[in-house]
């Protein structure tokens, strides 16, 4: 059901924030005083309070879980901003992470400090931050305190603000090379001619380059307060220790005396087609159409949810039939906005160069608006309905997901929504969809086309959303979903807990525990072949992996999909040449069932030929449509420098996005069909499972349906060999592109049990490859000089072979280039002349140990881990030993390690970006600045 909008959706790794004085005092007398949380209501696990000034608290305890998820959503976001203000809501949340005046002065390091998942978003309606860390008292003190602090009293400073601002316009110029989304935003903006949900969430690059200082502490002072916002603390936790913290935390802040004024402005009903155009580099040709519709506090929002996915889902959506099924569009999708205020559905396909996009848009406009004419069937309805709900109580069942999913619903007024958008999903009818379909999807209310004069002009009414009150009135929660148990992810309690054996060719791994929702992941690889038989087959093996769930001999590829749907059942199935690998996410009632669904689509596939062909064609408009990206254009030289060497039918050759055209073209459906009969089986496959299952039945069906299916041809695994490439310069003109791609790489001969690897780790965590903002690459390129928006530094080595690399990578503004390259280059020899300092040393330790933690503690994390266990022949006894290796590492030994691996002369640098059109600009730009200057020196010479 609910899509998530990328190109609106602004999920933002941000910075700091702001300057505010407010009081921070934290005493024993001040907290002894604060007055008692309100208790406000309850449903299906949850307990809202409120504190006397104003702050809403959510506490949604999960035992089942290590972690706890903080999260904070200010009820702020693009709607609000005034003239001149665009993208203020967005700058803001980038600033919150600078740090606090005094007790938190550098948030995004002590985010890294504690190990801590994290992200920063903002939409239309408003701005939310979370923190995901490991259960302990001392973690979920500090994110309270931290987020209390950093509510009243960040640090909004002028210099920070220059600095992050071109970081923000860094961002901007990164979704200006998007055409499909550049589009979007051309579409929305035209389709409303007043209300604030026109502006694009990134904001205006004036807005963004211009904004005073003043006006964005103002803006921090206004919406930043305790009445203006909803926390919420989902996880391992006690609820009555937390609310008390809580309180401690929070209870200080003096509620506010400004009072915020409601948003009024309200968009008129639309009266005929807007049409817009837009002309720039590209790939492939989209088309977009979007229609007004009514707020989602409106009951007709979920019945207009649900015909986006009657029309767009794959394959029996009607627009997906008309499109994709003849060919004429490679991709179509559709999705509605889920606001406070009336919003907008839009849809939109890609089309390539040699079709004509003009019958795309008339055949869209025709199945959209004729849709009330032909309403859907109750059969259609129930399934679209089916694969809502069940995406819903997915997300039950994993607090995290639903600590930050409640910010939608938060931000309409009230969370409750959730649960109330799902009751109303179960009673949607054939008739609610005809009659939505009637009301709204009219060409007057349409904007993608162009102005025509209409005499009678059919208008589409928007309702005004009602009171949340008034819609929660008799709303009745249905019971919480059951709580798991307590678990301790350290490697010696999950090696303790999970159970190993092996059934025909099929290694298991089964730690069985319980958990929220009785959820279960499961994991399983098949391997086959070897190098020389496995020669020439990539393409074809891609695509028949791609096939086993696009019909087999029992169900079509609609039955299938259904079938999975009913079973509250996430698959999926994806391959290449070498392996095939099954992903489950399901519950213990539904493993058993769809793990027979999953053996059906691996044994019995029937490869259905106009499945093949449209496989062919998505494989095609996504390569097609990277051809002219900087990031694409640079990986592809960084594989060919990788792996250019080997004979071309060698399936560790990474072919050029040419080659891949020509190979996605050329391929035939016998050939993946005859790929599928000649290696695959479960003679050398590994199966892992996580969660709440019955052992016995499921190592029944493994037996059953593995034990004896065998692989045709041997297998052999194919080795990574090493190999030196030597510094090589590359440079890639990409035009009309604001955006650049920078990489360097240096392969290295090692291997993850070389006696160096645990301090070249550690070292890399330290130089660019934590999970926060507060490495020496990004606080040097995007903290300090405001380069980057994306800058950072990789270290891999293989477990089985000598052969591993390092990589770094950033985006910037092409005319940044040599300062770029300049300050990368200087933080690295800054570690290999001086190391790090024991701090930075004991900080990331904790750092990194505490991440690791975070990871065990995720079930889908966990599997894949057992799963690569397997294979590998460890246990998590490895991971333990790791971290005790990481632990005793001394500044000297991580400093050795490094100089003796990492080379700048060994290192191959790779640029894609817009050079000729940057060295234009800036010419043009002094050009304009020597004739400004001389126009001033005085009169002209004679």
């Amino acid at each position: 059901m609910k899509k998530i909008i990328l190109s609106g959706l602004l999920l933002c790794l941000l910075q700091p924030a702001l300057a505010q004085p407010k009081p921070t005092p934290t005493t024993q007398k001040a907290s002894a005083s604060l007055p008692i949380p309100e208790k406000v209501t309850e449903a299906e696990g949850i307990t809202e309070y409120k504190l006397a000034n104003g702050l809403k608290v959510l506490l949604f305890p999960d035992p089942s879980k290590q972690t706890i998820t903080v999260n904070i959503t200010y009820l702020v976001g693009s709607r609000h901003e005034g003239y001149g203000e665009t993208g203020m809501s967005h700058l803001l949340e980038h600033m919150v992470f600078k740090g606090t005046k005094e007790k938190h002065k550098e948030v995004a390091k002590e985010i890294s400090d504690h190990g801590a998942q994290f992200n920063g978003t903002t939409w239309l309606d408003r701005t939310n931050y979370f923190e995901t860390f490991a259960s302990t008292d001392e973690n979920l003190d500090w994110a309270l305190d931290m987020e209390a602090d950093r509510m009243v009293n960040s640090r909004i400073s002028k210099s920070e603000l220059e600095t992050e601002m071109t970081v923000v316009r860094n961002e901007f110029e990164r979704g200006e090379n998007d055409p499909g989304s550049v589009l979007m935003e051309r579409i929305v903006s035209t389709a409303f001619l007043w209300h604030n949900y026109g502006n694009s969430t990134i904001g205006a690059r004036s807005d963004i380059e211009k904004v005073p200082i003043e006006n964005l502490q103002a803006y921090y002072r206004k919406y930043y307060q305790p009445d203006n916002a909803v926390l919420l603390v989902a996880g391992k936790f006690d609820p009555i220790k937390t609310l008390k913290l809580v309180n401690e935390k929070f209870g200080i802040i003096p509620r506010p005396e400004r009072v915020l004024t409601p948003t009024f402005t309200a968009e008129p009903t639309q009266d005929g087609e807007r049409e817009v155009s837009l002309r720039r580099v590209g790939d492939v040709q989209v088309v977009g159409m979007a229609y007004h519709i009514p707020s989602g506090l409106h009951p007709d929002y979920v019945a207009v949810d649900v015909m986006a996915d009657l029309l767009t889902d794959a394959p029996s959506g009607r627009l997906y039939k008309a499109l994709i099924d003849t060919k004429k569009a490679s991709s179509q999708f559709g999705f509605s906005f889920q606001l406070k205020e009336p919003g907008l559905i839009y849809f939109g396909a890609e089309v390539l160069k040699e079709k004509s996009v003009d019958s795309v848009r008339q055949i869209m406009f025709n199945t959209i608006e004729n849709f009330a004419k032909t309403p859907p069937t109750k059969e259609e309805v129930d399934r679209i309905k089916t694969k809502g709900i069940k995406n819903i109580e997915l997300l039950l069942n994993n607090a995290q997901r639903v600590g930050v999913g409640l910010s939608e619903y938060i931000a309409q007024g009230d969370w409750r929504l959730l649960f109330h958008t799902r009751n109303q999903l179960e009673k949607i009818t054939p008739e609610d969809i005809q009659r939505v379909a009637a009301a709204y999807f009219k060409s007057s209310n349409r904007t993608s086309g162009t102005f025509y004069p209409t005499e009678k002009p059919e208008r589409a009414e928007i309702p005004e959303a009602k009171d949340v009150a008034t819609i929660l009135k008799d709303f009745k929660p249905k019971a919480a979903v059951s709580q798991g148990e307590a678990f301790d992810p350290s490697p010696a309690n999950i090696d303790a807990r999970t159970k190993t054996e092996k059934i025909g060719g099929v290694q298991l791994a089964l730690l069985a525990k319980k958990t929220r929702g009785n959820s279960v992941y499961a994991r399983m690889t098949l391997r086959f072949g070897d190098e020389k038989s496995l020669m020439g087959t990539v393409t074809a093996a891609d695509l028949a992996a791609d096939m086993l769930t696009k019909g087999t001999a029992k169900h079509t590829r609609q039955q299938f999909q259904d079938e999975l749907d009913k079973l509250k059942a996430r698959v999926s199935i994806s391959g290449g040449a070498t392996q095939a690998n099954v992903s489950i996410e399901t519950t213990r009632e539904n493993l058993i069932p769809a793990l027979k669904l999953v053996a059906e689509a691996l044994k019995q596939p029937v490869f259905p030929a106009a499945e093949f062909e449209k496989l062919k064609q998505e494989n095609l408009t996504a390569i097609e449509g990277q051809k002219s990206e900087p990031q694409a254009k640079g990986s592809e030289a960084l594989g060919q420098l990788r792996a250019g060497h080997y004979d071309k039918k060698d399936v560790r050759y990474q072919p050029t996005m040419a080659e891949q055209i020509a190979n996605y073209g050329a391929v035939k459906l016998e050939e993946s069909v005859n790929f599928y009969k000649s290696f695959y089986g479960a003679s050398d496959a590994t199966f892992s499972a996580v969660g709440d299952f019955d052992e016995k039945e499921l190592k029944d069906v493994i037996t059953a349906e593995f034990a004896n299916w065998k692989s045709p041809k041997p297998y052999k695994r194919v080795q990574d060999v090493f190999k030196e490439t030597g510094g090589k310069a590359i440079s890639i003109e990409t035009p009309d592109k604001a955006n650049a791609f920078f990489l360097a790489y240096q392969p290295l001969k090692i291997s993850d049990s070389d006696p160096n690897y645990a301090a070249l780790e550690l070292s890399n965590y330290m130089l660019g490859g934590g999970s926060g903002l507060s490495s020496r690459l990004m606080n040097r390129i995007r903290q300090k000089d405001g380069l980057s928006y994306g800058v950072g530094s990789q270290f891999v080595a293989s477990p089985l072979d000598q052969s591993g690399a390092f990589i770094g990578y950033a985006i910037y503004a092409p005319e940044n280039l040599a300062k770029l390259e300049s300050a990368f280059k200087e933080e690295i020899e800054k570690v290999l002349k001086e190391g790090f300092t024991q701090k930075e040393i004991d900080e990331a330790k904790k750092s990194w140990l505490q991440s690791r933690q975070v990871t065990r503690s995720q079930d889908n994390a966990l599997v894949g881990s057992l799963n690569s266990n397997l294979f590998l022949g460890r246990n998590m006894k490895w991971s333990e030993e790791l971290e005790n290796k990481v632990k005793s590492l001394t500044p000297a030994q991580i400093q050795e390690a490094t100089q003796k691996s990492i080379d700048l002369l060994k290192m191959s640098f790779i640029k894609a970006g817009d050079y000729e059109g940057a060295a234009k600009k800036m010419a043009e730009k002094a050009k304009n600045n020597t004739s400004e200057s001389g126009a001033m020196g005085g009169a002209p010479k004679q």
